[in-house]
């Protein structure tokens, strides 16, 4: 069963990669393997892909990783305690995406598992994980409900009860807790995701992973032509600089990848080419930078 998933993952980063490519019309993935070396205590492989100085896409990463390793790192055991130090399996692919245009927003999306054996018992616990968030520099209503209504369709089959579960814990857990900020308009989160065995967490997420595309590329498409200046340049780098904040003092996936002793360029993947940082910085009221913060990045149900 996990080389179905890992087929199914191998796809998606392929086919996510061909589509970003066609949009974005110049840029091209540099495409880069990778293999743990003999010795090392985390074992695996994997397939990083990057794009950088697209006409649309900044930067652009997407990686697939295959892992292995004899304990599970703290950042994975929060919820579980009882696999502390535990062997483990782990895969995913993860992806995070940087347009040029500041009116075009970031985008995060994550599918994985992870599965672990603990001394006491013989048997492995696997469990579920991902979802998909979108992070506006600039904030429209109607991107705002595309996303959310892709995020919704795609949970559907699976209870009416998924989205408003899982849109509320990516509220809570995509949220600069030392600034009391979200980092974005949200989308849906997932974790420790074991309801109905192997082949139902396998479903539910190949129909997230199914569903980024169609959630995604209409907005940038609606987005990549406006027109934009230093203004708007500055405001998308001091935002970048706040994702990078999450990313590195909040992000359980970054402390994952770390804490095992996994590759940091492909971990790290996820960071813009460029962010800044400003001392005390606040937006003028009434401006569109300022509503970005006052409106947008506030929970509120978008379908």
């Amino acid at each position: 069963m996990t080389e179905t998933l890992r087929s199914y993952l191998l796809d998606l980063q392929s086919r996510i990669a061909a589509a970003i490519e066609q949009a974005d019309g110049r840029g091209r993935f540099a495409r880069e393997p990778w293999r743990k070396a003999p010795g090392e205590a985390l074992q695996g492989e994997g397939v990083t892909q990057i794009m950088e100085g697209g006409a649309v896409f900044e930067r652009a990463g997407i990686g697939f990783s295959h892992v292995r390793g004899p304990g599970l790192p703290p950042s994975a055991t929060q919820r579980r305690p009882e696999l502390a130090g535990a062997p483990f399996e782990a895969m995913g692919v993860s992806l995070v995406f940087h347009p040029l245009n500041p009116y075009a927003p970031i985008v995060h999306m994550n599918v994985r598992m992870i599965a672990a054996c603990p001394a006491q018992r013989g048997e492995a616990v696997c469990w579920f994980g991902g979802g998909m968030d979108l992070t506006p520099h600039y904030g429209f209503d109607e991107d705002c409900t595309h996303f959310h209504t892709a995020c919704q369709s795609a949970l559907a089959p699976f209870g009416a009860d998924k989205y408003p579960r899982f849109k509320a814990w990516c509220d809570e857990y995509f949220c600069n807790r030392h600034r009391n900020e979200q980092r974005g308009i949200g989308g849906i989160f997932y974790d420790d995701f074991t309801e109905g065995g192997f082949e139902r967490g396998l479903a539910l997420t190949q129909a997230v992973g199914d569903a980024f595309l169609p959630a995604y590329l209409p907005i940038v498409q609606r987005r990549q032509g406006m027109p934009w200046g230093e203004r708007e340049r500055q405001h998308q780098l001091y935002r970048r600089g706040r994702y990078v904040e999450f990313n590195l003092v909040w992000d359980r996936g970054t402390h994952f990848g770390l804490q095992s002793g996994g590759r940091a360029e492909s971990i790290l993947l996820s960071m813009p080419p460029l962010a800044r940082w400003a001392w005390q910085r606040q937006p003028e009221p009434g401006t569109p930078e300022a509503k970005l913060t006052d409106f947008y990045l506030q929970p509120r149900d978008w379908v």
